[in-house]
């Protein structure tokens, strides 16, 4: 039998108080799938995946994208999908009234993690 191929984003978001929770939807060597829930006002510090690449598709609210050591960001919103390579600073703040949720694609899984 095949791995589960089919999966629901709602069934893995999880708001939380504290720092945003990274939910694994699944993962392979090949790559790592994880559902964020950013409240208004949360963030996702500044990083880089030394070793791979991680894409962004906004399911909805909005806020400010990180592209750089320096602080400059780009808005975006609900359809945008962001992809950040290897060694591309990222990260996000939530501006919106409304949560922002997405999905995070990390290619290769094994990509690593560095904070800026």
């Amino acid at each position: 039998m095949s791995p589960e191929r089919l999966f629901k984003v709602t069934d893995f978001v999880q708001p939380a108080d504290g720092e945003p929770i990274r939910s694994v939807i699944t993962e392979s060597a090949d790559a790592a799938v994880v559902a964020w829930y950013i409240k208004p006002g949360q963030r996702i510090s500044a990083h880089v995946h030394p070793d791979g690449q991680d894409t962004w598709t906004i399911l909805s609210g909005c806020g400010e994208y990180r592209v750089s050591a320096n602080g400059e960001s780009i808005a975006i919103a609900k359809g945008d999908v962001l992809v950040a390579h290897r060694r591309e600073v990222h990260g996000v703040l939530n501006t919106g009234q409304d949560p922002l949720v997405f999905v995070s694609v990390v290619s290769p899984a094994a990509s690593g993690f560095e904070p800026v």
